[in-house]
């Protein structure tokens, strides 16, 4: 009896401090903020933030390593791009593009995705653009919020260091107004455009500033009125 006793005081107490835990987080030594385990954002500017210190070599080995979660490869693609790639030497350009591609075709991560494409196009803008914007705007309609706005900065980026080419704007264009026919019934239901809508509306506008308002004829009318 004083066993079984004893087992019920226990369990009892065990269930006390779980519902105070739960009331009052604090109560753990190391307390992580929820928002920022579950924050696709977060995660990726943390690891970000800690390959900074990273040297060009070991950044590449954590690409090419595939044991590796999207959050850390997509942080190290990043950190590669935005501390590397604008003085890298040429044959280590090439020894680089090889492996993110071949990181491109192994992974189904969007945050991976995104960011390799990304830099591919900010190592060689003539070769990839063609090719790859088309898949960046697809990925501004992603339904992950950080993916559709990382989509919108890769875009964003490229298009600014081109200096408004003639040539990038009609392929911002001529896939966004794709898209937007597409989903022209969509867009009729809609009053005012969400975050997403907004940023392809936003790239719709600076290509047509390139090309002339008369592309504005060859959108469909529910888009004109949301613009």
């Amino acid at each position: 009896m004083r066993i079984t006793s004893f087992k019920k005081a226990v369990s009892l107490s065990i269930l006390l401090i779980g519902l105070l835990l739960a009331i009052n987080p604090a109560g753990f030594a190391e307390e992580q903020n929820e928002d920022a385990i579950f924050n696709d954002k977060a995660l990726l500017d943390g690891y970000s933030q800690k390959y900074t210190e990273e040297s060009q070599d070991i950044i590449l080995e954590i690409i090419q390593d595939d044991t590796l979660s999207p959050y850390k490869t997509a942080a190290a693609v990043r950190v590669f791009r935005e501390k590397f790639a604008a003085n890298i030497l040429r044959n280590e350009k090439k020894m680089a593009v090889k492996a993110l591609i071949r990181r491109l075709n192994r992974s189904d991560s969007s945050f991976v995705q995104v960011e390799i494409m990304h830099t591919l196009c900010f190592l060689d803008r003539y070769k990839y653009f063609d090719s790859l914007a088309p898949s960046l705007i697809q990925k501004l309609g992603h339904y992950n919020d950080t993916v559709s706005e990382m989509a919108f900065t890769a875009i964003d980026h490229i298009i600014k260091l081109g200096r408004n080419r003639t040539r990038e704007a009609r392929i911002i264009f001529s896939n966004i107004r794709r898209h937007l026919l597409v989903n022209r019934k969509k867009l009729s239901r809609i009053k005012e455009a969400d975050p997403k809508l907004k940023r392809e509306f936003e790239l719709l506008r600076w290509s047509i500033k390139i090309l002339g308002k008369q592309q504005l004829k060859k959108l469909p009318s529910e888009v004109i009125n949301l613009l």
